[in-house]
């Protein structure tokens, strides 16, 4: 069974910069980042000072603060300091969005959690702190799987049904059209390297039956068609350029072991062997 992806390892493949459990103490200093920053308030009760504009803060709120926006906490109570945690990444795309940005609807900076979420989004924070305190074999990686999850409920909350499947078709014509670039700009590059459909498949980390689909669907042939052409197209380059150049050396030089199967494949293509399509491009030109 293929799938239909509305994400790709292209578009979500996060790197983690820091995750922490600060203690509000003290007003913070007001500042932006070149990559996203969340913070989700643990406990207590505070402000954010975000582009400009006061946000109350309590337990169970997120404060989304994407690149290039200035923020701030601001301390209310001394008594009894707001706990928050703060994670910051970069390297991901939701459809619709900025690349490296979470956008609401309404544009908002503050998310008042509803209880599921909060119940979820507290369960990955302390999951995280807890491996940050550890010393655990691939730390790292737990905080890259705890936070992915986080995206994807805060993007499950913030994006309804309605507004999925409305856009769902535009998200899977764009990851459609860019795997398929992908592919293209791989064979174009390694046409001379061994390639499988199955290699392709695993270096994009999806299905070979879903990259077949696409791709066809996309360029009207299989990926496998696409590279012999490529190959073939370069041969035809180098037959013509290099009257010297065995036909062995120039199977060899476009991705073929084998003279013979390249041979085949020549003139199935182009109706005539690559000798005599050298010999008649010389005579051409040489006519000319």
């Amino acid at each position: 069974m293929a799938f239909d992806y509305d994400l790709t390892y292209n578009d979500f493949n996060p790197t983690v910069f820091y995750v922490s459990k600060c203690k509000m103490t003290k007003n913070g200093a007001y500042h932006q980042h070149d990559y996203a920053e969340l913070a989700y308030i643990l406990s207590g009760k505070g402000k954010y000072l975000v582009d400009g504009e006061e946000y109350d803060v309590e337990a169970g709120d997120l404060v989304i603060c994407n690149p290039g926006v200035m923020h701030t906490h601001i301390v209310t109570n001394t008594d009894e300091p707001t706990i928050e945690f703060i994670a910051g990444f970069t390297n991901f795309h939701f459809k619709g969005m900025t690349q490296n940005s979470i956008e609401t609807k309404d544009g908002a900076c503050i998310i008042n959690t509803s209880a599921e979420l909060k119940q979820n989004l507290m369960m990955h924070c302390y999951a995280m702190i807890a491996e940050k305190e550890s010393c655990n074999v691939g730390k790292y990686f737990m905080f890259k799987t705890h936070l992915m999850q986080m995206l994807l409920l805060i993007m499950r909350d913030i994006v309804s049904d309605e507004d999925y499947e409305q856009k769902h078709c535009s998200f899977e014509s764009y990851n459609k059209n860019y795997a398929v670039k992908q592919i293209i700009n791989y064979l174009n590059e390694n046409y001379n390297q061994k390639i499988s459909l199955e290699q392709i498949a695993h270096n994009m980390y999806l299905s070979p039956v879903y990259i077949s689909k696409i791709f066809k669907e996309e360029t009207g042939e299989s990926p496998i068609n696409y590279l012999i052409k490529i190959r073939l197209e370069k041969a035809r380059d180098i037959l013509i350029k290099d009257d010297n150049s065995s036909i062995k050396s120039i199977a060899n030089e476009v991705g073929y072991e084998d003279a013979y199967h390249f041979s085949k494949l020549f003139k199935k293509y182009y109706g005539i062997s690559p000798l005599y399509y050298r010999k008649r491009e010389v005579k051409n030109h040489a006519s000319n």
